[in-house]
């Protein structure tokens, strides 16, 4: 009856991670083999892990990742330009804390969004709020909230992340309104928060992109003076596993 109680009480305070520990050891019969200090740092210690985790989980589902992405699933290869060990430095997430940014530049499909997804998932494991965002679709999104009035808590939003992934920068020129808009999220992080930025366009034609000569040279100089570069080479991934799966197939 007093083990019921408990559980109860377990589970209308939401430790979960307690409550599974106590009825595991409830059906072992582990708990017997415990001093009552051990006891209770066994309880506290499943308790710490599952809100670590679960806090974790939501960082991911909030973060709005394009992939399920992880560094120990990233495919290595000498012809696509990846230097293992400047992408596992960045997977220690070292830049985050010195608030620094990262630029990943390549060909369509050669992994540029894989790498960026799986860098800040790495991010969320360590504690790091994270946000990612398709360029031109945020761009848009902040077209929308200057139109109904909400334009300054999305930018607000943005502020608040430790790092901010945009994805697929330069697909098309920036206009006025959006070449202001990313302005002000450059400037607002600059020095405070990291941004990692993936791009088809080489880094030196991001200026034509941008536009506005005195604007694009402001976000360039706050960009690129801290910031990491990625430049993938070779065919793209998708295009090299289709062909495979072709062939494999005929």
């Amino acid at each position: 009856m007093m083990n019921e109680q408990v559980l109860k009480r377990m589970k209308e305070m939401r430790f979960y991670g307690m409550l599974r520990a106590f009825e595991t050891s409830l059906q072992s019969d582990t708990m017997n083999n415990l001093t009552k200090d051990e006891m209770i740092a066994h309880l506290l210690e499943e308790e710490w892990d599952d809100r670590c985790n679960r806090k974790i989980a939501r960082s991911t589902h909030n973060a709005k990742f394009h992939y399920k992405a992880s560094i120990e699933q990233m495919y290595f290869d000498e012809e696509r330009g990846i230097d293992k060990n400047q992408v596992m430095r960045l997977a220690e997430c070292t830049f985050i804390k010195n608030k620094e940014n990262v630029m990943i530049t390549g060909s369509t499909g050669i992994g540029k969004s894989y790498i960026a997804s799986a860098i800040g998932q790495q991010a969320c494991t360590l504690g790091y709020r994270v946000v990612y965002h398709n360029s031109t679709k945020l761009f848009a999104k902040l077209k929308m909230a200057k139109a109904d009035g909400s334009y300054i808590n999305e930018i607000t939003k943005l502020e608040r992340q430790q790092l901010l992934i945009l994805d697929d920068f330069g697909i098309q020129p920036l206009d006025a309104q959006s070449r202001s808009a990313f302005m002000e999220i450059i400037e607002d992080r600059h020095s405070k928060a990291s941004t990692l930025i993936t791009s088809q366009v080489p880094v030196a034609k991001w200026y034509e992109v941008i536009g506005e000569k005195t604007i694009a040279d402001a976000i360039m100089d706050r960009i690129i003076h801290n910031a990491h570069r990625i430049e993938l080479t070779g065919e793209s991934l998708r295009k090299k596993y289709q062909n495979k799966t072709e062939i494999s197939i005929s």
